[in-house]
């Protein structure tokens, strides 16, 4: 068994096919947690989790390029250009409705609040025509992210947590978000836990978090062949603080670069991290599931 934590099934990727895609990793044993980056995604990961007894979780929130409209580009050409991805989509404003938010989390199918937290990445000169000054724009994304962190305390519900440092300055993000963390778990204000998705920042970044209570999710980047960096990441961190995720449709694991991801896939992130840590395969996808267990114990098998 294994628990894709991070899929997006419920984005307009699966339009056609999104039960076929569920269908596939339910029969191979992979369950999922389909994540809501706004009011309509979150809605559509509960209502679409709802239509399967076990294996198909929800949870919801509201991604911080949501706080703005503006034109964004997730391709991957920086990452892998044999091989790229394009992804290119108009967010739509939203402002985080507490109640509203908290009225979705409350079905029995949802076992998360996020995905929130901090992107400066998108937070460039061009987008100034948008956001207004960065400063502003950095501070709706710390005031809705706190009022996510209000919400997982007060359903007892762990975090999902986004976090992107800017262009200029990769780890300034991160280390924003750990302060503000520390701020309310030093305080006994956060005590939910949860995970923080798609890392990509330092050893040291990582250890923090885990610190904090966190886990570490990685998805298919660290198969990518210019991924030896996550690589050392993955030694320096205890086992049993790494979940796994697919972030589908996007970040596809070699050796299906190029394609749509989906849930099944992240088996193969699992395989590299077993390849990464020397141990077989059985024995960290047995760890893998057990970490998702603890994390989101809403779930059941």
């Amino acid at each position: 068994m294994l628990l894709d934590y991070h899929a997006q099934v419920n984005f307009s990727a699966y339009k056609d096919d999104a039960d076929e895609v569920i269908k596939r990793a339910l029969d191979r044993g992979v369950f999922m947690v389909l994540v809501g980056s706004q009011m309509n995604t979150s809605r559509r990961a509960v209502e679409m989790s709802a239509q399967y007894e076990k294996g198909v979780y929800a949870a919801v929130g509201l991604h911080p390029i949501h706080l703005e409209e503006m034109e964004v580009d997730e391709s991957e050409e920086q990452v892998e250009a044999a091989v790229p991805q394009t992804f290119k989509f108009k967010t739509r404003r939203e402002v985080f409705h507490y109640e509203a938010y908290k009225t979705l989390a409350q079905h029995e199918k949802v076992v998360a609040i996020g995905e929130c937290g901090l992107d400066y990445y998108h937070l460039t000169e061009d987008a100034r025509m948008h956001v207004g000054s960065i400063p502003e724009a950095t501070a709706r994304q710390e005031k809705t992210f706190r009022e996510h962190l209000d919400l997982a305390q007060e359903l007892d519900l762990p975090l999902i947590l986004h976090c992107r440092g800017s262009i200029a300055e990769p780890t300034d993000a991160y280390r924003d978000m750990l302060a503000i963390l520390r701020e309310y778990v030093d305080a006994g204000k956060l005590t939910c836990g949860g995970s923080i998705h798609c890392f990509t920042s330092t050893l040291d970044i990582a250890q923090q978090y885990v610190a904090l209570g966190f886990h570490v999710g990685f998805t298919g980047v660290i198969t990518f062949k210019n991924a030896a960096r996550y690589a050392d990441v993955i030694r320096g961190l205890p086992l049993d603080r790494i979940l796994v995720e697919t972030d589908c449709p996007y970040m596809t694991p070699v050796p299906n670069r190029g394609k749509r991801n989906e849930p099944l896939y992240v088996r193969y992130t699992a395989e590299k991290v077993a390849e990464i840590l020397g141990t077989e395969k059985e024995a960290v996808e047995k760890q893998l599931w057990e970490n998702s267990l603890k994390v989101f114990q809403r779930i059941l098998v």
